[in-house]
């Protein structure tokens, strides 16, 4: 029989692990990519020359300390929500301005996700403002960042209420097997925003035009021929408008995958490396990495919500976690919050299976590219873009083990040299 005060016990003993382990990685982090400051790492010495190495590595140094301040504040905030009483206070005060009903539970969840915005903003603003400015990578204004802000709490109030709203509702009316159908809900949700995204979510943003390089459009017909892939057109981000950063990606489903270049990656890589990094881009969709994670994503939220559906009927999860239920009415929107708040403690310990399995695909991503593409181009571009993103190219093993969902660029550049 568990009692609160053991949960309370076994709450407190995770969190203090999961601080105390990040703490650990990133200090690791932090003494390796310092001890090797000065010393461009000898595959790369006539790629990239020191000042570059040393700007790369104080990049990477300056956002570990910033994660230190962003860990201590995230402990601080669990603890505030939970066992300090501030779920409670918020509950109660919600309570008696709309006495118990949907409408009650729904502002509980909107009043918990905006207060945790609000007081996630600190960081966010830091390292914009501070950090990315400092390394030349920030090209946002204030106007534009609030902006950003502004839709993007619009864009999740209104997706998001609704699947919030049904959630809760299945909880309170769908008997013993609701957690199935708010499953089904989920999923179906999950790929109904990756079907609208390419047209109707992620344009809010940034713009998308048509790509217009005559060569570049010609090397990415032919190399979509080849590989037997088909989408919805390639199209220029206007990611500079934000960051100096270089990225591509696709995006959507069935028909509405589009490729997606970020301008400043046009403006970095010629034509014949961005046709081996569309490739490696390519070889994630045929090798069907996508849908794999998918999957596993699906799979994952199936236990999830089966583990919410015991716990919202436990006693000691509430009361352990600093909450007291209520006795005459729904407790639905607590018991939702305080999992969404106790189930990354649980899973973080799975992280490092996480990123061994990226890493794993980004290799396979790579031996397709050099199968269908140049691999001296893809190495090329990898190389400017570790330049040009202040990548360290010097991370610490174990932090690299745990966290990388990419593989060093020592041991990728490696493979493809080989």
């Amino acid at each position: 029989m568990i009692s609160s005060l053991h949960f309370t016990l076994v709450f407190t003993a995770l969190l203090l692990i999961n601080l105390l382990l990040k703490l650990w990685l990133a200090s690791r982090q932090v003494r390796h990519v310092a001890w090797h400051r000065n010393e461009v790492p000898a595959d790369f010495a006539s790629a990239i020359s020191l000042p570059t190495h040393q700007k790369a590595a104080d990049y990477t140094l300056a956002k570990l300390q910033l994660g230190y301040w962003d860990l201590a504040l995230d402990a601080l905030v669990l603890l505030g929500w939970t066992l300090m009483g501030g779920l409670t206070w918020l509950d109660t005060s919600l309570m008696g301005l709309t006495g118990p009903g949907m409408l009650q539970q729904l502002l509980l969840v909107l009043g918990f996700m905006l207060i945790s915005g609000l007081l996630n903003l600190p960081v966010s603003y830091y390292q914009t403002f501070k950090i990315e400015q400092h390394f030349g990578f920030n090209n946002m204004t204030i106007g534009l960042w609030i902006s950003d802000l502004l839709k993007s709490t619009l864009v999740g109030v209104v997706l998001g209420l609704p699947l919030i709203w049904a959630v809760l509702f299945l909880m309170n009316s769908g008997g013993t097997l609701w957690w199935l159908l708010a499953w089904a809900l989920l999923v179906a949700y999950q790929l109904f925003v990756m079907w609208i995204a390419p047209n109707y979510i992620m344009p809010l943003f940034n713009k998308f035009q048509p790509l217009e390089d005559a060569e570049l459009k010609e090397r990415v017909d032919q190399l979509m021929h080849r590989t037997g892939f088909k989408s919805d057109g390639f199209f220029v981000m206007d990611g500079s408008r934000r960051s100096a950063h270089s990225n591509a990606f696709f995006t959507g489903l069935g028909k509405q995958k589009r490729v997606v270049f970020f301008d400043t990656l046009l403006k970095t890589l010629n034509a014949s490396e961005m046709e081996a990094v569309l490739a490696h881009e390519l070889g994630h969709a045929k090798l069907n990495h996508i849908p794999q994670s998918l999957i596993r994503s699906f799979v994952i939220t199936l236990v999830g919500m089966a583990a919410l559906g015991w716990l919202s009927t436990q006693l000691w999860f509430y009361e352990g976690l600093g909450v007291m239920p209520h006795a005459m009415s729904a407790n639905d929107a607590l018991a939702l919050l305080l999992f969404m708040q106790f189930v990354p403690l649980l899973t973080f310990i799975a992280t490092p299976v996480r990123a061994a399995r990226s890493r794993k695909h980004e290799f396979e991503a790579d031996a397709f590219a050099c199968q269908h593409a140049n691999a001296a181009d893809l190495r090329q571009a990898l190389i400017k873009l570790y330049q040009d993103n202040a990548s360290t190219l010097t991370p610490d093993p174990l932090y690299v083990t745990f966290y990388h969902s990419h593989p060093p660029a020592s041991q990728r550049l490696a493979r493809l040299t080989a």
